[in-house]
C-alpha cells in the first residue's frame, strides 16, 4: 500500500529514535494523529511500553495497533482539558437522577401512581445514592488529573431496580505512568467514597423512620448491613431495625449501604477493579495470582450461603464469580515505570483493604416474592 509520506512533527520522536524497539518505514499524519507503519521488534506489550515514556514527554500518547496487514503506532495528544460539554455524561446522570427517584418514591412508599409528581419527595435517597456514587468517582479523576492521567468525566448507569442505578465509572484512555500513580488513582475512589458513605450513614440513622406499612417493596426486601454501618448507627445510639414492623430506617441510609456495597466489590483485586489496581502498585505482577483466587473465593462463598443459609444471597456471588471469571481475563492497567511504592502507600492500601472487609456482609440483601 503506498500513501504519502509526511514528515514528523518537531516535538515528536523521529523515526530514527524508535529503532530499539519499531523500525519504521513510513509516517502519515491523520486528523492531529502521527501514524508510524513498521515492524515491532518485540511483542506488542513490550514495545508500547518502552517507547511510550518518549512520546508521554511529548504530550502524546501512543497505541500499536495491526490494520490491513500493516503494523502502526499511533500518537494521539493528550489532553487533560474537558473542551466540550460532554452531553453523554450530562443525559447519563439526569436519567439516573429519574431512576434513583423513582427507586426512592419505592422505598418511601410514596404514590407516584396517583401523583406523579410526588417522586420528587423522594430526593433526600436520591441524593444519598448520587453522593456516594459521585464522590468515588470523582476521587479517581482527581487523581488522574493530579498524576496527568487522562480520564473521563464519570459514566452514570442509570437502571429502573431497586437502587436506580448499577453505579458510574470513570474511563481512562492514557498510559499510567508508574505504580505510585496507579496506587493513587485507584485508592483515591474507594477512601473517597468510604468518606462519603460514612457521613450519608450518619445522617441517615439520625433521620427519624419512615411509614412503610403500604409499601411492598419494603416488605419484600431485607437488607443486610456490614460492620461499617453497623458501627456508625452504634456509635450514634441510632438503631438499624425498629420493633413497630411498620417503621424502617430513612432510606437516606440505603444510600449508604449503597457506598460500603459498592466500595467492597470496587475493592475485589481482579481484572480493571480498583482492587486490582491497588494491589498491583503493591505487589506488582504477583497482582496474577491473586486474581485468580477470587472467582474461587466468590464461588465458595455461595457454596457456603447454599449449604448453611438456604441459599439466601448466595445468586449475587454466583453472579460476580462469574463476573470476577470475565475479568480476571481482562488485563489489568501496566504502569510504564515498575517501580515499587515506598512504605506509606503501601500502609494507606493496607488500611483501604481492611476498611473494604468492614463494607462486606455475606447477605448484602434478600428479596422475598
Amino acid at each position: 500500500m503506498s500513501r504519502p509520506t509526511a514528515s514528523v512533527p518537531s516535538n515528536l520522536p523521529d523515526p530514527a529514535a524508535l529503532t530499539d524497539a519499531f523500525h519504521v518505514y513510513e509516517v502519515e499524519v491523520d486528523d492531529g494523529n502521527v501514524r508510524y507503519y513498521g515492524e515491532p521488534l518485540d511483542g506488542e506489550d513490550t514495545v508500547v511500553q518502552r517507547l511510550a515514556p518518549r512520546f508521554r514527554d511529548r504530550g502524546y500518547r501512543i497505541d500499536l495497533r495491526y490494520e490491513t496487514g500493516e503494523h502502526v503506532l499511533v500518537a494521539t495528544e493528550r489532553s487533560l482539558a474537558v473542551d466540550t460539554v460532554p452531553w453523554t455524561n450530562v443525559v447519563l446522570f439526569l436519567a439516573t437522577v429519574a431512576t434513583t427517584l423513582l427507586a426512592g418514591a419505592r422505598w418511601y412508599g410514596l404514590p407516584v401512581s396517583d401523583a406523579p409528581l410526588r417522586v420528587l419527595e423522594a430526593w433526600p435517597f436520591a441524593l444519598a445514592v448520587l453522593s456516594v456514587l459521585a464522590i468515588h468517582e470523582f476521587g479517581h479523576y482527581a487523581l488522574s488529573r493530579h498524576h496527568e492521567v487522562e480520564a473521563s468525566l464519570p459514566y452514570f448507569i442509570p437502571v429502573p431496580n431497586l437502587l436506580g442505578t448499577l453505579g458510574a465509572l470513570i474511563r481512562m484512555n492514557d498510559h499510567i505512568p508508574d505504580r505510585e500513580a496507579l496506587f493513587d488513582i485507584g485508592v483515591a475512589g474507594p477512601l473517597a467514597g468510604l468518606a462519603a458513605t460514612v457521613v450519608v450513614t450518619a445522617i441517615g440513622v439520625s433521620l427519624p423512620p419512615v411509614e412503610v406499612a403500604g409499601s411492598e417493596l419494603v416488605q419484600q426486601t431485607e437488607l443486610g448491613y456490614p460492620l461499617l454501618i453497623q458501627g456508625i448507627a452504634a456509635a450514634l445510639g441510632q438503631p438499624l431495625a425498629y420493633s413497630d414492623p411498620s417503621l424502617m430506617v430513612n432510606p437516606v441510609v440505603i444510600g449508604g449501604w449503597v457506598g460500603a456495597f459498592v466500595t467492597f466489590l470496587n475493592l475485589l483485586p481482579v481484572g480493571q477493579l480498583d482492587g486490582a489496581h491497588v494491589t498491583r502498585a503493591l505487589v506488582g505482577d504477583r497482582m496474577d495470582v491473586v486474581g485468580k483466587l477470587v472467582p474461587a473465593a466468590l464461588f465458595s462463598l455461595a457454596g457456603g450461603l447454599l449449604v448453611f443459609a438456604d441459599g439466601q444471597a448466595a445468586f449475587i456471588w454466583v453472579v460476580w464469580g462469574f463476573f470476577a471469571l470475565l475479568l480476571a481475563r481482562v488485563p489489568g492497567a501496566e504502569p510504564i515505570d515498575q517501580s515499587s511504592v515506598g512504605p506509606g502507600r503501601q500502609a494507606i492500601g493496607a488500611l483501604t483493604l481492611l476498611l473494604g472487609l468492614l463494607c462486606f456482609t455475606p447477605i448484602p440483601i434478600v428479596v422475598s416474592v
